[in-house]
């Protein structure tokens, strides 16, 4: 096709020849408009093409476009798709091992090179690298939910120029709404294309002993009701003797699906092992038909023959009868043979993990989920709706297929009510796993002050988020705000100096009351310590006080002592008259005070308490109209008659205080209860404001945080002078990797300047490289000259362990000593099959291994400030290395 032919607003229908569905003219028309676009729709339903049209529009224009993709896979998929669309020479690759017509209009490339590209400009600004770049596509953009990569696209999103549109292509997720307006924020105008419309729609199976059922009802809003097990007890409880349900074998499922005509079938087993015994299990079954397996025979002799090292035991005998594996354990160019074989509709089966569902343009008719429960490092887990939709997502293909077929299989831990409940879910929330990393520390303050840093880490999406969760407590703080201000403004209407003056008599009046208090317990002690002995000797007629224990009253009762009786202890129980005219027994304790020196009260001696009365302590009976007579002439003694001098004295203070505090204005005017009351609340909202505050900003700044942390670690390491670079922090904001500081340390430290090429292999690949397995065996030893120059980084590591646990930072500081061997006896040129032969690891974990030390070695000549020698012994290592399986053919 002539694109400069084409006008600068592309007219759709001149490139696709069908009619686009709604949501693809949705984002067409937004495009022209000039607007970027969230595209949020299901797996499956044309989203990719939304992307296409952005590419045609550029070529139009004279403009190029960055596809970016999160995986080097689907980058290198996507090469060989748009070469077939657009022509060869229009399409370009750029990961971390390849570099094919960069300057090509249509630039394919992982995120993370885009990101990288973006590092080297001021935020915001069109940078060499993007120059005449029209739009960016972020396909698979839910990517973001990715916990160890998912800050690649929330950078790649905030550096981006606004002039550049993005086309954000993701599965649907429950909060896109929020996506696309954290977008409108840090990007520019923004629309969200939303459809839930899959143009091949789903139906859901449950599948056990007995074969398979539709798991829904007809109108798919719950579970297909013959599958509940009704007035049945649950098929397995713990201690009854029931045995579990037992899951289908696959070969009665995959027969199951060739009947219904259902296949190819993507079949999902959560575990290597598990897909490598799957296809051991149903390798001899034949899914093809005799023109099918020509063509496969074809195929797979002519991969053979170009890559005879590439077949692996156990797989190849399969693959003619139609049946494969797809995992991170078997070999890069072996997957690539299986998706292509895939695609044509020649294999009819392929067992996958999940990571086969994440963006692989591999759609087939059925797919198939074999648990919805996996095994995690923390422990089994249900699957998440996304990671559900993610997989029954691949069901169906568009032009090929009327409906994909999801089938979901009995196990012993899950039934159909489990399976339905997840088909029935509603997409999970895309969230943020922004975090602040060494590099981007160190790229950010190479071309910005700090506060330029902050405001792009408080552009983030985890910051958008964190935000939005921040807005309830945000306003109830403004509600206690204005609460504060409007009793504030009550206190204001009055006398500052009169609330002093009056708080200054009502604190010493508190002061003086606190010490009568004192000293009345004192003196009631010392009181008490008295009477105790002058009972001893108290006669009848005796006048005293009564309350206590076993006296139950409210205000002490005079009474005039009428006899003794025996008591329990040394001292007797005391018989009184009161003056309510009552009678009391009482003990020793129950005596408030004895009034000695007041004339004994005239008491008959025949007077005796009521029979009725027992004598014992608290009894109290009423007395009659003779004792009514004598009660009358007891007399009420006075309060200060036994008072101490000094309490005396108290009281007068303590009343005279009470006096001023009553003639004070504040309380004349009868609103002194509500002037303190305000002032108390107002003293309470101030400490919640404070509180509430601090927790805001601790959770509105914990991005920042981590950055400042990180900033107190690369200080540490002298990587920054007053906040700019040095030379050795330039060394590691050149480095791309996991933990760039410590790479860089690594390097920079000397220890591997002198080292052989095959050395430095092995010793790159000790910086790069997962601690493994327990399993895990290498039967080669690693040579003394990488140990020692490894062990001498022992220091350094161990000092950025403690740094790191002190600042709570979380980044990986690998030094992996068992399984690098094996790159040094590659890059030595041992056989591919030798190699694999020595060590229990899949060929694939040995590829990645080998691809991740091959990334690194490719970043060493680009390095600022190391070694000439090291350097060129890192080029000299990549040639030795990157050879196949290893390296990323890409034709």
């Amino acid at each position: 096709m002539n694109y400069s032919a084409l006008s600068p607003e592309v007219d759709p229908s001149s490139i696709f020849p069908f009619e686009l569905d709604k949501f693809q003219q949705d984002a067409i028309a937004s495009l022209n408009a000039g607007r970027s676009v969230v595209v949020c729709a299901p797996t499956g339903s044309g989203k990719t093409l939304v992307g296409e049209y952005a590419i045609y529009r550029a070529l139009a224009r004279g403009k190029r476009v960055f596809y970016t993709t999160p995986l080097k896979a689907l980058s290198n998929q996507k090469l060989r798709d748009f070469r077939e669309q657009f022509g060869f020479d229009l399409v370009g690759l750029l990961t971390g091992d390849a570099s094919i017509n960069r300057d090509a209009p249509i630039l394919v490339m992982t995120t993370e090179i885009f990101r990288n590209m973006l590092y080297g400009t001021p935020i915001g600004q069109v940078g060499i690298s993007l120059v005449d770049v029209e739009a960016v596509v972020l396909d698979e953009c839910h990517y973001m939910n990715d916990r160890q990569r998912g800050t690649v696209w929330e950078e790649s999103i905030i550096y981006c120029p606004r002039e550049v549109q993005l086309v954000a292509l993701s599965a649907t997720v429950a909060n896109s709404e929020q996506l696309t307006d954290w977008l409108n924020q840090v990007h520019g105008p923004t629309d969200l294309i939303y459809s839930d419309f899959r143009p091949v729609p789903l139906d859901f199976h449950f599948g056990n002993l007995k074969g398979l059922f539709p798991l829904l009802n007809q109108d798919k809003t719950q579970i297909n009701p013959r599958l509940l097990k009704r007035g049945k007890k649950k098929e397995f409880e713990k201690g009854k003797g029931n045995r579990r349900p037992e899951a289908p074998s696959i070969n009665f499922i995959l027969s199951h699906l060739q009947e219904r005509d259902m296949l190819p079938a993507i079949y999902f087993i959560f575990s290597r092992r598990g897909c490598d015994k799957a296809v051991a299990e149903v390798g001899e079954m034949w899914l093809v038909n005799e023109h099918e397996a020509q063509q496969l025979r074809r195929q797979i002799d002519e991969f053979l023959t170009r890559n005879p090292e590439a077949g692996r035991s156990g797989h190849i005998a399969p693959l003619y009868r139609g049946i494969a594996a797809h995992h991170a354990g078997i070999l890069p160019a072996w997957k690539v043979l299986v998706e292509e074989l895939f695609q044509q509709g020649l294999i009819k089966v392929v067992f996958a993990t999940e990571t086969l569902a994440a963006g692989i343009n591999m759609p087939a008719r059925t797919t198939v989920i074999s648990s919805i429960s996996k095994r995690t490092d923390t422990g089994h887990r249900m699957l998440t709706a996304s990671e559900f939709l993610q997989m029954a997502g691949r069901a169906g293909r568009r032009g090929m297929d009327t409906v994909g077929h999801v089938v979901t299989l009995q196990t012993p831990f899950e039934g159909a009510e489990h399976a339905a409940a997840l088909a029935l879910k509603k997409p999970d929330p895309l969230v943020s796993h922004f975090t602040p990393s060494y590099g981007m520390v160190l790229n950010l303050l190479q071309i910005h002050t700090l506060d330029e840093a902050r405001e792009l880490i408080e552009r983030s999406f985890g910051q958008y988020l964190a935000n939005l969760h921040l807005k309830p407590k945000q306003q109830y703080i403004e509600e206690r705000k204005a609460e504060f201000s409007q009793i504030q403004e009550q206190i204001a209407a009055i006398e500052e100096s009169e609330i002093a003056s009056y708080e200054k008599l009502r604190q010493r009046l508190k002061v003086e009351q606190k010490l009568l208090k004192t000293l009345k317990e004192q003196a009631q002690q010392a009181r008490q310590e008295e009477l105790a002995m002058m009972l001893s000797f108290a006669v009848s007629g005796t006048l005293l006080s009564l309350k206590g224990k076993n006296i139950t009253v409210s205000t002490p009762v005079t009474a005039v002592i009428v006899g003794k009786t025996q008591g329990s202890g040394q001292f007797p129980y005391l018989v009184c008259l009161g003056t309510d005219n009552r009678w009391y027994v009482a003990t020793t304790a129950d005596v408030v005070d004895l009034y000695g020196e007041l004339p004994r009260l005239d008491v008959p001696a025949n007077l005796l308490p009521p029979p009725e009365m027992p004598l014992k302590p608290g009894q109290s009976r009423r007395g009659n109209e003779e004792t009514a007579a004598i009660a009358k002439q007891i007399p009420e003694p006075s309060e200060s008659l036994n008072m101490p001098a000094e309490v005396a004295e108290q009281l007068q203070r303590v009343a005279a205080l009470q006096e001023q505090l009553e003639a004070h204005p504040l309380h004349q005017a009868g609103n002194v209860a509500t002037v303190f009351k305000r002032k108390a609340r107002a003293i309470e909202l101030a400490a919640e404001i404070e509180e509430l505050q601090a927790q805001v900003e601790q959770q509105s700044q914990r991005h920042w945080e981590e950055f400042l942390n990180l900033i107190e670690i690369l200080q540490y390491f002298e990587c920054l002078d007053n906040l700019v670079p040095t030379q050795l922090g330039q060394v590691a904001a050149a480095i791309r990797g996991e933990n760039e500081l410590w790479l860089g340390l690594a390097l920079a430290s000397g220890e591997f300047d002198n080292l052989d090429p095959h050395h430095l292999a092995a010793a790159v690949a000790a910086l790069v490289t997962e601690t493994p397995r327990p399993d895990s065996k290498v039967r080669f030893d690693v040579s003394n000259e990488v140990a020692e120059a490894l062990a001498k980084l022992r220091g350094i590591r161990r000092k950025m362990f403690q740094l790191q646990r002190r600042y709570d930072v979380a980044l990986p500081i690998w030094l992996e000593f068992e399984l690098i061997a094996l790159v040094e006896k590659w890059a030595l040129g041992m056989d591919w099959n030798e190699l694999c032969e020595n060590t229990s690891l899949d060929d694939g974990d040995v590829v990645r291994i080998l691809r991740r030390t091959l990334d690194l070695l490719s970043q060493i000549p680009h390095v600022p400030y190391l070694s000439e020698t090291l350097q060129r012994n890192a080029y000299r290592a990549m040639q030795l290395i990157d050879r196949f399986p290893v390296n990323e053919v890409v034709e």
